[in-house]
């Protein structure tokens, strides 16, 4: 779980997660799109995405929430439970980029925890936002 400990003493405000590298590579964006059924040319057409000022496709929202929600999960492990995640997207991801998510408690409450993510890569901040977590069996400390 976390490198501060949260599996052995559960989550605490300042906890910081471990962050999680995601290879950004064009089958990614393409099978993310096609998964949640987003279908615009500038998430699978290179030169349609160019015609419209893009250098290349860049990923969806639904699959950045897809990763953020994967990110949380991989860290409190299979039994949390998203309950609300607000995100907000900043520079695209291209193929080729890497993009770093990483995460802070910012507070925990009883069974849940609130989290602020970040996702990084080359060109700067692609996704901010906080995820609250149901932990279930966890006590905080």
């Amino acid at each position: 779980m976390s490198a501060s400990g949260t599996a052995a003493r559960g989550p605490r405000a300042g906890d910081e997660l471990p962050p999680l590298t995601v290879p950004i590579t064009r089958t990614l964006i393409v099978a993310g799109a096609i998964a949640s059924r987003d279908y615009q040319d500038v998430h699978h057409d290179a030169e349609l995405a160019r015609e419209k000022g893009s250098p290349d496709i860049f990923m969806n929202i639904l699959t950045t929430n897809g990763l953020v929600g994967r990110y949380i999960t991989d860290r409190f492990g299979p039994e949390a439970v998203l309950r609300k995640v607000v995100i907000r997207l900043g520079a695209p991801n291209h193929p080729g980029d890497t993009m770093t998510l990483t995460g802070t408690v910012t507070e925990v409450d009883g069974n849940t925890a609130v989290v602020r993510v970040v996702g990084s890569n080359r060109l700067g901040h692609h996704v901010t936002g906080t995820v609250t977590v149901g932990l279930p069996g966890e006590e905080a400390a």
